[in-house]
């Protein structure tokens, strides 16, 4: 799948700062912050829509103000009093991508955005970053949280989509949580979504290095139930009623299915464990879409719906960027100038903390869209090709040390 990410950088500040303690400065609930991007291709804006508050945190409790990839935005959380930054996290977003296309330069849109973090004991601001490729700011907000306003609304409590947990970790306090969701499986399908949540997990789970680190994640099946089953296909005129309101034809590409729906996509998902979104598709038609940090859906009835759920969660998951490149069409996402924070593809520019200490990795031209300036470490990969099995070197080691930042 055609997958566009902006690179970016957190300020110095944030980089340098030291290691937090989670019980002096957060409790253990989550904050969820609801946000509108909008604007055009050279003009953007951050709005605060709704804040909620639910029981427990099931997010990371160590290195709280470091990044394991740079994503193209950030939201960092500093102490009102000090000034110190206590956590961040990095992302990309639809929006971004919707700002690459020519009709951004003349339209504006909107777009729904939803972010996690722990909750505070006490005031903090919160600092939104949303940075271009080149990784210059295109837009910031920073407004204040007060763990005690009135205002914070509590969800979860009661009326929670009724999942299955499918998987245990090793350890509960440091694992990552997956939330399997299910998108056009009306009620009596639930089986049937159970069922492709085994499927799925197969396929993640024969490639290393999550076979090896299985143990590390926890995983529930959410039975979201629509209304119709499948999803909706605005070239033939299908629209559909369906947990997610996802849809193929994204941006007019025929196999790009999203959701423009993250509101909805977080209230079914309400006071159930979970950091990382993989809906699950009900339909037999090829494709998906991943967007780091954010979600990952795609279609299961297909018979490449499992090399494209690997594909995919190697986008939501960790970031990796797309490996293959177009020989008709060459998209520009990538100045040949400026370093890319995905690390499986690099311009040359400033190749460090890549796949340098990896023996028989080379430089492959070719990756990110782009022919010629940029790329790989190996011939093929899982993000360059369904034909290939596995994930290359430079992808595992990538994949493997962002488990490991968010579970040691």
């Amino acid at each position: 799948m055609k997958r566009i990410i902006f690179a970016s950088i957190l300020s110095t500040a944030t980089l340098h700062c030291g290691a937090q303690d989670f019980d002096t400065f957060f409790c253990d609930s989550t904050i969820r912050i609801d946000y509108d991007f909008s604007g055009t291709s050279t003009q953007q804006h951050i709005a605060v829509d709704a804040v909620y508050k639910s029981n427990h945190w099931y997010g990371r409790r160590q290195h709280l103000s470091e990044l394991p990839v740079q994503g193209n935005g950030q939201l960092i959380v500093r102490d009102h009093r000090t000034q110190q930054v206590i956590y961040c996290q990095s992302f990309s977003t639809l929006f971004q991508e919707w700002q690459s296309y020519p009709v951004s330069k003349s339209s504006t849109r909107s777009f729904e955005n939803v972010f996690l973090m722990p909750m505070p004991k006490d005031t903090v601001d919160i600092t939104l970053e949303l940075r271009n490729n080149r990784r210059e700011v295109s837009a910031t907000l920073t407004h204040q949280l007060a763990p005690r306003d009135i205002l914070i609304r509590r969800i979860g409590d009661r009326n929670q989509t009724p999942f299955v947990v499918m998987q245990q970790p090793d350890d509960p306090r440091h694992c990552i949580h997956i939330a399997y969701l299910a998108e056009g499986y009306r009620k009596e399908d639930m089986p049937k979504f159970l069922a492709d949540v085994r499927k799925a997990m197969g396929a993640l789970f024969a490639h290393e290095p999550f076979k090896s680190l299985q143990g590390k994640f926890s995983i529930v099946a959410v039975e979201s139930p629509s209304s119709d089953s499948g999803t909706s296909e605005p070239s033939k005129g299908i629209w559909k009623q369906t947990a997610l309101g996802s849809h193929f034809d994204t941006f007019y590409s025929d196999r790009y299915l999203t959701t423009p729906n993250i509101r909805r996509m977080h209230d079914w998902l309400a006071g159930i464990p979970y950091e990382h979104i993989i809906a699950l598709v009900n339909t037999d038609r090829y494709g998906g879409g991943g967007i780091y940090g954010e979600y990952l859906l795609a279609t299961i009835n297909n018979k490449y719906s499992e090399e494209v759920v690997v594909h995919e969660f190697g986008h939501s998951f960790c970031g990796l960027a797309d490996e293959y490149a177009y020989d008709d069409e060459e998209v520009a996402m990538y100045p040949k100038d400026v370093e890319p924070w995905e690390r499986n593809i690099t311009t040359r520019v400033d190749f460090r903390g890549k796949w340098e200490n990896i023996p028989d990795a080379g430089f492959f031209e070719g990756a990110g869209y782009t022919l010629h300036g940029v790329y790989r470490a190996y011939p093929d990969c899982r993000m360059r090709s369904n034909k290939i099995p596995s994930f290359c070197k430079a992808c595992q080691k990538a994949i493997t040390d962002y488990i490991r930042f968010f579970t040691e």
